[in-house]
């Protein structure tokens, strides 16, 4: 019979994500069938599942960890914010529609049976699935129609171990604070308890995990040292992004943090070379000096470029290619550098159209169908096979798509512009693939070194997370908390 636990947080970002991930590799290493499951995930970063759906990134990572495909049952609710009070609605892979955040709190209970089939779906071929929360557990506020904590806990009846994170402080209290708000029947779903990110001399903290419980009474599961090499895996919130970039090589790229920026882990390969230096420039500082600047993909695109025109960085990237700098603009990057932006059906928000950068001769018009494929090609003119996936809505055609940036399955994909400068793309995860980033790195200073798929980098980074959860978290303890699955 399967069983399944539960991962909840004292918060968002705690590092539950990645956690699961490792515990995964760990457990699938020890040959168990292992799945990963979040019931409703928040996040523009996603990915392209094979059997045609979409999921956040972060499952796509754990079903990695666990040696298997990715699938719309990892995640069967997604939502993808648009604004700061409103999300695109993603169910068992599909988009349902665009929701407020109010309106949303009263359509969750109806979701609860998809998120509970889609669970026992993914029991029905596992020994263990791992169950990831979302947020934090402690927000009785939205209790009543909660489908990714407690309420999916009770639901499912499995049981839970909640993890706090000692690097943003307050750990004692986040974790028994979070034992009493929470409702009686649901604090003892609660059975032990993970502190993670500890820096330092664990031995400093010992104390406190005896005190935390002797407080609740749950398990002591581990206390995780930080881990440098967990850069290298991909992050699941933009809140994520490292602060001012990465890396100090000579080749400098420069990437504007636009607020609904969307699959940034197109960064990831770039971050983890040597010979880059990767700067992400936040709202309210100007574009630097670079040799490229990279537009990457939004779940917003109008309102994005607005607010890329009230940073002022339409000017500086003006500047920049007048001068002989390059740009990349993916997805809806590359919709913003093309001449119009048509959204009449209001697929990202308010219908409209705006006027783009202008710096490809190609118009964009937003449509309600999503395109959501993995895809296998060139880089043109280099003839380099690149490889990646499509997530977005709309078509975007002119005349620089005649001088297209790749091709797939031999027909033209993307677009360059008269000058050979700036280059427009949907293709999500091509820097990836070695040497079709080494080719395109070239471009802008002659040529560099052909490193390994990033592929390789993410395979390690989780390897080594697996030796360090081995080494730190009672990995046997968390089995036997695992209960049973009903299947029916």
């Amino acid at each position: 019979m399967p069983r399944a636990l539960m991962f909840q947080g004292t918060g968002s970002s705690v590092g539950k994500s990645v956690l699961v991930a490792g515990i995964a590799r760990a457990l699938t290493r020890r040959g168990y069938r292992v799945r990963p499951f979040k019931p409703q995930n928040m996040s523009n970063n996603a990915a392209v599942t094979a059997d045609g759906g979409e999921i956040g990134r972060a499952q796509a990572l754990q079903a990695r960890a666990c040696g298997v495909r990715p699938s719309v049952d990892m995640n069967p609710v997604l939502l993808k914010p648009q604004s700061e009070t409103g999300a695109q609605l993603v169910v068992r892979g599909q988009v349902r529609g665009a929701f407020r955040a109010r309106d949303y709190q009263a359509l969750k209970p109806g979701l609860m049976p998809e998120v509970l089939g889609a669970f026992r779906m993914l029991a029905s071929e596992a020994e263990i699935v791992l169950v990831e929360g979302a947020g934090s557990a402690s927000e009785v506020n939205l209790r009543a129609s909660d489908i990714a904590n407690m309420g999916f806990a009770q639901a499912a009846d499995i049981d839970v171990v909640l993890v706090g994170d000692i690097d943003r402080g307050g750990v004692i209290a986040s974790l028994v604070g979070t034992k009493t708000v929470l409702p009686g029947e649901d604090a003892t779903r609660i059975k032990g308890f993970i502190v993670n990110r500890m820096r330092g001399d664990p031995g400093l903290f010992s104390a406190g995990m005896e005190a935390i419980a002797m407080h609740t009474g749950w398990d002591a599961i581990g206390l995780v040292p930080y881990l440098a090499q967990l850069r290298d895996l991909p992050a699941e919130d933009a809140a994520d992004l490292p602060a001012g970039g990465r890396g100090d090589g000579a080749l400098r790229i420069v990437v504007p943090h636009l607020p609904m920026i969307a699959n940034f882990d197109d960064l990831d390969p770039l971050a983890a070379r040597p010979d880059v230096s990767l700067v992400i420039v936040s709202p309210g500082k100007p574009l630097p000096a670079c040799d490229l600047v990279i537009l990457p993909g939004s779940k917003s695109t109008i309102s994005d470029l607005a607010f890329m025109r009230a940073q002022g960085w339409d000017i500086d990237l003006h500047a920049h290619v007048r001068h002989g700098g390059r740009v990349l603009g993916i997805c809806g990057g590359y919709q913003m550098l093309g001449t119009i932006i048509s959204d009449e059906l209001g697929t990202e928000g308010n219908a409209g159209t705006a006027p783009g950068l202008g710096l490809l001769a190609v118009q964009t018009s937003l449509t309600s169908e999503k395109r959501l494929i993995e895809v296998m090609g060139q880089l043109v003119p280099e003839g380099i096979p690149v490889s990646g996936y499509e997530i977005h809505t709309g078509q975007t055609v002119g005349a620089d798509c005649r001088r297209p940036f790749a091709t797939i399955a031999g027909r033209p994909e993307g677009a360059v512009s008269q000058n050979g400068r700036v280059w427009g793309t949907y293709l999500h995860g091509m820097l990836g693939t070695g040497a079709a980033c080494a080719a395109l790195l070239s471009r802008l200073a002659g040529p560099v070194t052909v490193m390994a798929d990033h592929d390789e980098v993410v395979e390690a980074a989780l390897d080594a997370w697996a030796d360090h959860l081995e080494k730190h978290l009672d990995i046997d303890a968390l089995l036997a908390l695992a209960r049973p699955v009903s299947l029916s």
